[in-house]
């Protein structure tokens, strides 16, 4: 049998290379011994968008994209559909789960200075990435026809309109397919949300990895291992990805299962955050919800964009807020890469930073009033200060020495 199964192997490496592969990025790829917690959520962002295509799939199976039955097909599938209620429920809490994962992922990359050189290129396949999931969950948002569904992407597509020289009329049009969210704008979302974007999601995740082991993973005391390496090229501060690393993210695996089980079974609206309650109403041109706002992974930027009184200079900063984060590399002076070993002033902005988004988050989902819109300013302004002072705090700032070899901290 095992004659059989190296010559099968023999077959196919002669014509795809398969073995190779498995060298490069499992067994020979070394990865740095000190991984910790914070690196299970690359793994785990892999796993939920294997998640959300298989479950995607099966509900394309009974939805129709259509204004007069989308929102009756959803319901059909909730309700007709053998295990219809349970692929929709992990498909909708694997999207927030999506962005919990992408959020704690990067901010790993910002306590231990990922982007940096030579990682700029995996920093900004990262950041592709992560505009194309919320341009994913924008158009997957509007599908199930519901009241927030239709009026959050009337509210989002009219934003477009704020670009000068009559470019915006032009292109808000173009994306609804028509003068109003209507059935044409309906089957654009679902063909981009279930073809287009997908697709370049995949191939920009395969060219994230890829680049990734190019240049080699970094740790948490941002040391280049590949600088101390053996008689035999292999770093000293390095152990293989497969099996230590596979079997450690089968743990951080089965510990998130449990957790997204417990939401899909028994939180699956997760207390209106998840799931909206005017989006099990259809939706009503009529009707405008009492209050519109997107879902919690959208609404520190769209505090962003309420904070500011002009609409062109609000959908600018909206921009901004995103754009900022792809000159990261660039705006970092430091020396060292790790937070371990920065000094006071990078660490307080890194928590400052942190705790305007939480903050902003937390305003975009209520209603505006001038009280919260004063406190939106004051931390959208600490938001952007993280970004345009990083060149001055990051270059001055004190650090400590990094030692030669990972540590164990």
């Amino acid at each position: 049998m095992s004659n059989t199964n190296s010559s099968l192997l023999g077959w196919i490496d002669a014509r795809f290379p398969l073995t190779k592969l498995w060298k490069e990025h499992l067994s020979e790829y070394y990865a740095p011994k000190n991984f910790n917690f914070w690196y299970f959520f690359g793994s785990l962002a892999l796993l939920v968008l294997v998640n959300q295509i298989v479950t995607g799939i099966f509900l394309t199976m009974n939805y129709q994209p259509n204004a007069s039955q989308a929102f009756a097909s959803v319901e059909y599938i909730m309700r007709d559909v053998p295990w219809g209620n349970l692929i929709r429920y992990m498909h909708s809490t694997g999207a927030s789960a999506f962005f919990i994962v992408i959020y704690l992922h990067m901010f790993r990359g910002l306590l231990y200075g990922s982007y940096k050189k030579p990682r700029e290129l995996v920093w900004l396949f990262g950041m592709f990435i992560y505009v194309l999931l919320m341009a994913e969950a924008f158009m997957g948002y509007l599908l199930p026809w519901g009241q927030m569904s239709y009026w959050g992407a009337q509210v989002i597509i009219s934003l477009f309109g704020a670009i000068p020289f009559g470019i915006g009329d032009a292109l808000t049009t173009w994306i609804r397919g028509d003068f109003v969210v209507s059935g044409a704008t309906l089957n654009r979302f679902f063909a981009f949300h279930v073809i287009a974007v997908p697709l370049i999601l995949i191939g920009l995740v395969v060219a994230h990895i890829i680049a990734l082991h190019e240049v080699g993973s970094n740790n948490p005391d941002g040391i280049e291992i590949k600088k101390n390496k053996d008689a035999n090229g292999i770093p000293l501060d390095g152990i293989p990805f497969h099996p230590y690393y596979t079997v450690k993210d089968i743990v951080g695996v089965g510990v998130f299962l449990i957790l997204f089980a417990i939401v899909v079974f028994y939180l699956p609206e997760f207390f209106g955050k998840f799931m909206e309650k005017d989006n099990f109403i259809p939706a009503d041109a009529l009707k405008t919800p009492q209050h519109i706002a997107p879902l919690w992974y959208f609404t520190p930027f769209y505090a962003i964009l309420r904070a500011v009184p002009s609409k062109g200079l609000g959908v600018l900063s909206m921009g901004a807020s995103i754009v900022m984060l792809f000159f990261l590399p660039w705006l970092d002076r430091c020396k060292v890469k790790s937070m371990r070993y920065r000094g006071f002033i990078s660490r307080i902005a890194l928590a400052i930073f942190v705790i305007s988004l939480f903050v902003l988050g937390y305003i975009g989902m209520l209603p505006p009033t001038p009280s919260r819109t004063m406190v939106a300013r004051v931390f959208a302004i600490l938001y952007f200060a993280y970004f345009l002072l990083m060149p001055f705090y990051s270059k001055f700032d004190k650090i400590k020495p990094v030692p030669e070899r990972v540590t164990f901290k």
